[in-house]
């Protein structure tokens, strides 16, 4: 049983309010394959948390606990758990708790990795927003040599560029802010261009060699802007949906539609990270556990920038005053990381 003193959690108790309060009951392992985790780092995975915060997520009811996204360690841990051991720092899928359980089998919320040597466990929770990222080239054909349009430079779109350009292509980032797009430079990002321009798409072109983009994957989530950045893509090439849509768009999507129909033969994919298994398994290439692994590698070793994308380091009491600064002035916030080692 681990019942600490000031065992803390965040909690969205009801549509747009946060409170940072104790948690009433103990954690006990109850199954065999169960851990506890005292909580590190978590970050905050901000258009997903914000839906959740406005209640408009029909997958979490509130009240409940925000976050998927953290690193801790092992303090506790049932007999069946083979894969780490007590003092272990893990990558997890847990939530904004000091401390927290989960179930090293559950599909959505089992993952519980070791780090490897050399990541920094305060940069390890990035993991997390990559392996989303990663999804979109795992369900891609991105080969060397290829066309890649990255639209959202925010976390996800900005780790999803710098793994595209991993993989071979030449990327191309839009966003609307001006510090994304410099930020999205300065992790190696070649081309940026400013959608509001009103030439943009004709800058896009123009770095293709006129030639169009092989791939589109759209990170904002935003229907108007697929339906816009689709309309570059080249014939036979594709548009990967990695960013989750959400607020209705009304608009005649008859040139979207023609591009795919004729002459574009333009494929839509999407790029939910659960299409993959959570778990690695014998029969199965990719899964989230696997693709965590991976990108924990590359940042280990540097390849992946992940230092620059932490843009503020909180105490959790501070909660409620981060998420009404995601809700009205989202573009000064990027990675948001409560430190619950304070």
């Amino acid at each position: 049983m681990i019942q600490p003193p000031q065992f803390k959690r965040i909690t969205f108790t009801r549509p747009g309010v946060v409170e940072y309060a104790s948690m009433d009951e103990p954690l006990i392992i109850s199954k065999p394959t169960e851990v506890i985790v005292r909580n590190l780092y978590s970050l905050v995975s901000a258009g997903t948390e914000l839906a959740c915060l406005s209640g408009a997520e029909w997958w979490f009811p509130l009240p409940n606990i925000p976050g998927y996204a953290a690193v801790g360690e092992v303090v506790a841990r049932g007999t069946a758990v083979t894969k780490v051991v007590l003092g272990d720092v893990v990558l997890t899928h847990g939530p904004h708790a000091g401390y927290f359980k989960i179930d090293t089998t559950d599909r959505y919320t089992g993952t519980c990795i070791k780090l490897p040597a050399g990541l920094a466990p305060e940069l390890a929770a990035l993991a997390r927003m990559a392996s989303i990222a990663m999804t979109s080239l795992r369900v891609a054909h991105i080969e060397l040599g290829d066309q890649v349009l990255v639209a959202g430079l925010g976390l996800v779109g900005n780790l999803a560029a710098q793994l595209a350009g991993l993989q071979g292509g030449t990327v191309i980032g839009i966003d609307l802010n001006e510090k994304r797009r410099a930020l999205a430079q300065a992790c190696g990002l070649a081309h940026t261009v400013d959608p509001a321009r009103p030439d943009w798409k004709d800058v896009v072109r123009d770095i293709t060699g006129r030639r169009g983009i092989t791939t589109f994957i759209d990170a904002t989530g935003l229907s108007q802007v697929i339906a816009e950045a689709s309309t570059l893509v080249a014939p036979r090439g594709e548009t990967v949906l990695l960013g989750t849509p959400r607020a209705s768009h009304q608009a005649d999507l008859t040139e979207v539609f023609r591009g795919i129909h004729l002459p574009g033969f333009v494929t839509y994919k999407g790029a939910l990270e659960w299409r993959y298994p959570t778990f690695t398994e014998e029969f199965e290439k990719h899964s989230v556990e696997r693709n965590s692994g991976i990108i924990m590698e590359l940042a280990a070793a540097g390849t992946l920038v992940f230092d620059r994308l932490l843009t503020h380091r909180v105490a959790p009491e501070r909660a409620p005053e981060i998420y009404a600064g995601l809700k009205n002035g989202q573009d000064e916030y990027l990675g948001i990381m409560f430190d619950w080692t304070t």
